[in-house]
């Protein structure tokens, strides 16, 4: 898969010109170069905005398309707006062309066109990978060879719509599962003062007011919460925050436990999560007391975010994705 440039604006300029091409136009002629870290280096030099992650892998997609594509290679380039994948026949070595708005390319001989409905749903979820360039393999690459020979749109039965819900369903939760590894790192890199805030943004968007305790005179309450902001009103919410690996064992509970009065209630938050003996005692401890962990923690995140105002947003800044039903 080449992509052609951003939106695939380039598309009908590739079919037209017999080409695919890919940027990084500033790097000059690439045929001299002889290795990847080479190939690394002259990177690096050239966008030195870029970070050490960007450059491995602007550098891993750039040396595929220079120096692994081989004559006789077929490659697919993708036109979102006529949904069809453009399927050719590499006829070139890596030429250098200032020519063309992209001037790494490789000239084509395209053989036929794909339309994106008659794929299946994960060969479709395989080829929206947003890399510029990206080895076809498998399934993915057997459909688009059968779609060549049969490239009508087929008929949708009711089984293909089950398999096609199945399959999101599927694909869905395995996104979840990502983004929520992923706030979890966000949350994970916040220092222990940062921590603080952002447990205390989620209170408030909970609906309670909150004030943080000055550090070193917390006498083991980091957190107060209510809903007046004075503990006038209850509940009165006290609130420890411990941002380590280690797991909170029961005494710790019962440290925390210990001044409790009268119409308190408790939350721990442990990033690092807590001993079996910890929630027992939790579980039997004379004034509510709820234990959050570093799960928990971006369950509440996403569950209450849209509540959240800009001082948790900015610790765990997320953005909204819709997906069909």
């Amino acid at each position: 898969m080449v992509r052609a440039g951003r939106k695939n604006y380039l598309f009908d300029d590739f079919i037209e010109s017999d080409l695919i091409a890919i940027g990084w136009n500033d790097l000059g002629d690439l045929s001299k170069i002889t290795s990847l870290s080479e190939l690394k280096k002259r990177l690096s030099h050239t966008y030195p905005e870029y970070k050490e992650q960007a450059v491995h892998m602007n550098a891993g997609q750039i040396n595929r398309f220079v120096r692994e594509i081989k004559k006789g290679d077929y490659a697919v380039s993708y036109n979102s707006e006529k949904r069809i994948y453009a399927v050719g026949e590499v006829v070139s070595e890596y030429v250098y062309d200032q020519n063309f708005e992209y001037n790494h390319i490789r000239k084509m001989k395209w053989i036929g066109e794909v339309p994106r409905d008659i794929l299946s749903t994960p060969t479709k979820n395989s080829l929206g990978s947003i890399a510029t360039i990206f080895e076809i393999s498998g399934e993915a690459r057997k459909e688009l060879e059968n779609g060549l020979k049969q490239p009508t749109k087929k008929e949708v039965s009711s089984i293909d719509i089950e398999d096609v819900n199945n399959t999101l369903d599927f694909i869905k939760e395995d996104f979840e599962a990502r983004a929520n590894e992923f706030i979890k790192d966000k949350i994970l890199s916040l220092d222990w003062c940062q921590m603080q805030e952002l447990v205390a943004a989620i209170i408030r968007s909970l609906g309670f007011k909150t004030r943080i305790s000055p550090k070193g005179s917390d006498r083991g309450k980091d957190i107060f919460a209510s809903p007046d902001g004075l503990g006038l009103e209850e509940p009165r919410i006290l609130i420890e925050v411990k941002h380590r690996e280690g797991q909170i064992g029961a005494p710790d509970i019962r440290s925390f436990l210990g001044g409790f009065r009268p119409g308190s209630k408790g939350i721990y938050v442990s990033t690092g999560g807590f001993t079996k003996d910890a929630k027992y005692e939790a579980e039997r401890a004379n004034f509510p007391l709820t234990l959050i962990d570093a799960d928990y923690l971006v369950d509440l995140i996403i569950s209450n975010y849209d509540n959240f105002d800009m001082d948790g947003c900015s610790l765990v800044p997320l953005r909204k994705i819709y997906w069909p039903l």
